[in-house]
């Protein structure tokens, strides 16, 4: 019983320091309007992430394309690492480095979005797409833990959650993210128009 109440307690902490942070909540008002914005220009939001971070990043991806709260038109936001046939074949042919960063290549325009999530932000891969998409001149925003890792020198937006804790890393990632989700919603479509 005790430890489960640390780990909750755990949670409530972190979340409760991101709340407190003005810095960190004015950058998730400023992702949530790049995104808006690149959705009304009819650009595209890319997510990828590794085991539970790209898991994530294609819920988050869902909640864009899909829906959030209410029935609206999809927004186009896809998770790169769901066709598998893709990822095995560019892992073996290539490496696993190269996986996200051959479709940013190939779906990337400018204006568009890149996410990448990583806890430790050294994701060699994620790394790699957020490269590929500089150079196309994309928007790249890093969802990390507290340093930043190789992420932060090559992203636009570095949401970096002040904890090395990996679970609770990944719990704010997806808090961050459903309010972004429900901002872009509430702003792509504002009920009642």
């Amino acid at each position: 019983m005790e430890n489960l109440k640390r780990i909750v307690q755990d949670s409530i902490a972190l979340k409760t320091k991101v709340l407190n942070s003005p810095a960190m909540l004015e950058l998730t008002l400023k992702v949530a309007d790049e995104i808006v914005k690149c959705f009304k220009a009819d650009g595209k939001v890319l997510f990828c992430g590794n085991g539970g971070s790209a898991a994530d990043a294609q819920h988050l991806a869902a909640e864009f394309s899909g829906r959030f709260y209410y029935d609206r038109a999809p927004l186009f936001s896809e998770a790169l690492h769901v066709n598998t046939s893709y990822v095995t074949a560019v892992a073996n042919d290539y490496s696993y480095d190269e996986i996200y960063a051959r479709l940013i290549q190939a779906k990337g325009r400018k204006g568009d979005i890149l996410i990448g999530m990583s806890t430790s932000g050294n994701s060699g891969n994620v790394v790699k797409a957020f490269e590929q998409a500089k150079k196309q001149g994309m928007i790249v925003i890093a969802m990390t833990g507290e340093t930043g890792g190789k992420m932060k020198d090559c992203c636009d937006y570095l949401m970096n959650i002040p904890s090395t804790d990996t679970p609770r890393i990944q719990e704010v990632h997806m808090l961050l993210g459903h309010a972004i989700c429900e901002i872009v919603e509430a702003k792509m479509f504002p009920r009642g128009k």
